[in-house]
């Protein structure tokens, strides 16, 4: 059976001024645009999650064979999503595709809807609602809002072969010190 899902997940944790907390480069380096140390570590975390040794990852997930992430770009300059995803990327060997700038959500969402097989998004939180409505073509499916301090779930979205219909769910990822329980919403 060929199925779709679609596996999309916020950016890992991004600098803060109260406390602060400052964002490095792969390098590093300071930067704003760039992940914090806890970040990284999530970034680290997440190949495994996605790619686990023994084949097999948590219920309801799948190993991608795409990852999209947003593009810098005039109104976002922010490496976060493309970062987040890169120890997957290069534990796969998949090219992050960079297509898409965070302004352009709506036609990533379509595009990503027309794939075969299992697709990782990684976004911008504020663009999460909207592009699994773009995707499943109404606002019913998810929360409305992800919060600002919800680094650590998944959301998934699956259609059967044959069907029209996509079914919702959370993942928790439960992979650093803090991360909740609680799906978003609830």
């Amino acid at each position: 059976m060929r199925s779709r899902k679609i596996m999309i997940i916020r950016h890992a944790e991004k600098p803060t001024t109260t406390p602060a907390v400052a964002g490095v480069d792969p390098d590093g380096n300071q930067s704003d645009e760039d992940l914090i140390v806890q970040g990284w570590q999530r970034a680290g975390a997440l190949a495994r999650f996605f790619a686990p040794l023994n084949g097999q990852p948590a219920p309801g997930l799948a190993v991608p064979n795409a990852i999209y992430a947003s593009a810098v770009a005039k109104h976002s300059q922010s490496l976060r999503p493309q970062h987040t995803a890169l120890p997957l990327s290069q534990l796969l060997q998949l090219n992050i595709n960079l297509e898409y700038a965070k302004e352009d959500a709506a036609n990533m969402a379509k595009a990503v809807a027309d794939r075969i097989g299992p697709t990782l998004i990684a976004w911008e939180h504020e663009d999460i609602p909207g592009i699994v409505n773009a995707i499943v073509g109404n606002s019913a499916a998810c929360p409305q809002q992800w919060h600002d301090d919800r680094f650590d779930v998944v959301w998934v979205l699956d259609q059967d072969e044959g069907s029209n219909v996509w079914r919702f769910s959370q993942v928790m990822q439960m992979l650093l010190a803090g991360d909740r329980a609680q799906p978003i919403g609830q």
